[in-house]
Formats: structure tokens, C-alpha cells, sequence
């Protein structure tokens, strides 16, 4: 739910989660967090930070969505108290626009994602919390699903992040790259301490705005948060139950379909076409035609067999393969990342009690920034367009990837390893 852009190839860090992550495979090691900035009433004389050749100044951007958030309901008074004395958090913009040196391949990450500790603490807790059968029953949204997304955002509430979020989102408006997004979310900020729900001390969240044990951005906040523990506070912070309760009541909006799975390991057949990949998504009896069987040979239930599914390799042909059903693409609407939607559904599936894969994942080595960057350069001078050479492995990379792949009779799985980044730089020319 910040849910960590961060993840600019996957990332799933608790407190900085975003829901705004862009989709990719590979996963980058978060940042570690940094304290927040106290209070203007108690802050020190402001340093104002030196901004970029190019940059918008601060005051001058503050001047403009002034006019702005008075346009979208934000009363003169509530901008006068929290904007006065504003400046920008010099370590939110250095967050925001950090590419990271090197990705953790995504078998790494479900590994640390499915910690035996995390497992243990998720299902005393799923026995022990009286509100989740109320919950799940209300929302229709799994107990354990609930669980992982809780364990994944902020480690079941223990991590949310100490930044002030008006502040770091004045911060990412004003440094542009990200402005109306950022704008929209600090109106929405505004809003709520306008409200009088929520004070300016109690808005802390991780440095891109996610706040709470579920790590709601402010505009989540205001359209989804619930009170269900009936105290008349929607509090994502300090209440357990109002914090699951508030990321099932997204999930549900984000089309959660009860008594649907989320994904199921299959196997593939030796011959089988990789290029499927993150394509048509069918029926699975559509795909059990093309040779693709459940990893635990039990049959689908009536509901999974009546849903369509897409296969999904997040590790290329030598790894895990997945069908998956809708639940996975809802789970995304939370953070849009295939690692982050495997790692909640495969940690609720151990909450359950469910098994390990039945395909372990494979020994991969980090690829760097500058491996990445290769790569989509050598595969647009090949003639395979991969969108700008920005290092982040997202769709559009892998279908480029696939293509290249179709084209030299090579397994079309999209998926970017060492011995594929040597063959294109030794195709392409590059050193």
C-alpha cells in the first residue's frame, strides 16, 4: 500500500510499501528508514534544502497548489496552519528518485517474505485475534491473506514509518517528477486533519506517504479505511482490527472474489510454449489441454475451475510456475508487483498450513543497474523495443525479451538472467 515504488522491481518493504509500485520481477532491498522530522512548532530554524539546476522552487510550488487545494475544498485556515513553515525533507526526494544498484532476485525475496518466525507469529495470531472471523465474513477477504498483507506492510504493526506525511509529500510535489499524484495525496492529507479524525502528529507514515500497520496512502485512507472496532476512530495506527479490517474493505473494492484462490504451482510440460507468459488468461481446463497440471495433483474446487487464470513465471522457465486466478491480480491493487502478490498469497498459504513449492527456486546471481541498462540497450539495437533504458525490468522489458527469445529459438519466459544478458550484450555488440 505504499507499498513500496521503491520496488522499482518489486520491492515489498514493510513500511514503505506502495501501492503505486510499479509492476516488475526482480526485487530491490529497501532503503533503511530514517526518523521523521519533528513537528513545525517544535523544529529547529529551517535549513532549506539546495535544489537541482532545473528544479521548481519550493516557495513558488507552494504558491501554486495553494491555489490548488483551495480549488479541491482545503479551507485557507487548515493550509495557513500546516504549510506554514514547510520545507522540503531532502531525504524523501533522495528516497524517490534512488534506482537501486542491485535487484534481489525474486526467489531471495520469497525466501525472507516466508521467515519460519513470521509463519509462527501469523498463525498464533490467526488463532488468537477474536475480530477475524467477523472480518473475513464481513469482507469476504481470507483471514490470511489479511495476515500477510499485515506481516508484509509494517511486520504486524511494529513498523510504519515516523515520517511526517504533509511534509514528505510537500516534498515529493515540489521536486516534480511525481506531482499530481503527490498533490492529489497531500490534498487528501489535508483533508483529514481538516476533519478532525486524524491530528498532524498522528500522520506518520513511510517517506512516499503509506501509513499505518496496512500502510494506506492518504486518499486510501479517506475512501476505504473502516472503524470496525466501533470507537467511532478509523485508526490504521493503533487498532489491529480496524487496520485489517481497512486493507480487507481495499481488497474487497480492488475485486476480491470469495471462495476464489489466489494462484496454484503448476507443472509444464517439457514442450511447452514459455511465450504464454503473462498472457491470455483461460480457463484452467484451457490450460490442463496444453499439458499444464497442479503441482499437488488435487483437482481445482468448482470455483477456481469457472475462473480464468494467466501463467506467470517469476523466475523464468527453471523456476516455480503459476496459475494466476483473480485473487492475485485484486491482491495487486495493493501493490502492483507479481513478487509482492506471490509473496501474500504464498505466506497466507503457510498461515494455513499449506506445504513449500514443489519447485524450489533457483540459485540466482544479483543483476546491477548497469546489467539492466545493458540489457534494454542491446535490446532495442536488436530491433526488440523495451521502452526507455531506465534499469527498471518491468512488462514491457520482458516482452521485448520474449520476442528476442522467439526470435533466436530460445525458452520465451521473458525472464532476464546472467547467461541472457551475456547472449544479448554478445549480440548487441556490447562489451
Amino acid at each position: 500500500m505504499d507499498k513500496r515504488i521503491f520496488l522499482l522491481l518489486l520491492l515489498a518493504g514493510c513500511a514503505d510499501a506502495s501501492a503505486n509500485a510499479p509492476l516488475a520481477i526482480s526485487v530491490a532491498t529497501p532503503a533503511p528508514p530514517a526518523a521523521s522530522a519533528p513537528p513545525p512548532s517544535m523544529a529547529p530554524a529551517p535549513v532549506v534544502a539546495q535544489l537541482p539546476p532545473g528544479a521548481v522552487d519550493f516557495d513558488a510550488w507552494l504558491a501554486a497548489f495553494r491555489v490548488k487545494a483551495l480549488a479541491a475544498g482545503v479551507s485557507a485556515a487548515t493550509l495557513d496552519r500546516e504549510l506554514s513553515g514547510v520545507t522540503p525533507e531532502p531525504r524523501v526526494v533522495s528516497l524517490d528518485g534512488k534506482q537501486p544498484e542491485f535487484s534481489k532476485p525474486v526467489g531471495d525475496y520469497i525466501k525472507g517474505v516466508i521467515s519460519d518466525d513470521r509463519v509462527a507469529v501469523g498463525r498464533a495470531k490467526r488463532q488468537d485475534l477474536a475480530f477475524l472471523p467477523g472480518v473475513e465474513s464481513r469482507y469476504g477477504v481470507p483471514r490470511d491473506i489479511l495476515l500477510a498483507v499485515w506481516a508484509m506492510e509494517s511486520a504486524f504493526g511494529k513498523i510504519q514509518g515516523n515520517f511526517d506525511v504533509v511534509r514528505s509529500m510537500a516534498s515529493l510535489a515540489a521536486d516534480g517528477r511525481r506531482r499530481a499524484w503527490a498533490e492529489g495525496e497531500l490534498i487528501a492529507a489535508l483533508k483529514i486533519i481538516e476533519s478532525g479524525e486524524v491530528t498532524r502528529a498522528q500522520l506518520k507514515g513511510s517517506w512516499a506517504g503509506a501509513m499505518g500497520q496496512t500502510q494506506f496512502l492518504p486518499s486510501n485512507y479517506r475512501a476505504t479505511a473502516v472503524d470496525h472496532d466501533g470507537d467511532g476512530r478509523r485508526d490504521i495506527w493503533g487498532s489491529d482490527s480496524d487496520s485489517l479490517a481497512s486493507a480487507a474493505n481495499l481488497l474487497a473494492k480492488g475485486g476480491w472474489k470469495p471462495g476464489v484462490g489466489w494462484a496454484r504451482e503448476v507443472i509444464l510440460p517439457a514442450d511447452f510454449d514459455y511465450s504464454l507468459a503473462e498472457g491470455p488468461r483461460e480457463l484452467p481446463a484451457w490450460w490442463a489441454a496444453k499439458g499444464v497440471k497442479r503441482a499437488d495433483g488435487l483437482p481445482w474446487t468448482p470455483a477456481d475451475a469457472a475462473a480464468v487464470a494467466g501463467l506467470i513465471l517469476p523466475a523464468g522457465a527453471n523456476g516455480p510456475a503459476f496459475l494466476a486466478l483473480p485473487n492475485h491480480y485484486a491482491i495487486r491493487t495493493y501493490n502492483n508487483s507479481t513478487a509482492y502478490a506471490l509473496g501474500i498469497g504464498l505466506l497466507a498459504d503457510r498461515f494455513g498450513g499449506g506445504e513449500s513449492l514443489v519447485t524450489p527456486w533457483p540459485f540466482e546471481q544479483p543483476l546491477s543497474l548497469a546489467d539492466r541498462m545493458a540489457a534494454q540497450i542491446a535490446l532495442s539495437r536488436l530491433g526488440f523495443d523495451p521502452g526507455p533504458a531506465d534499469g527498471v525490468v518491468g512488462a514491457g522489458t520482458r516482452k521485448a525479451l520474449r520476442a528476442w527469445q522467439l526470435d533466436r529459438g530460445l525458452p520465451a519466459d521473458g525472464y532476464l538472467s546472467m547467461d541472457m544478458l551475456a547472449r544479448l550484450k554478445g549480440q548487441a555488440g556490447l562489451s
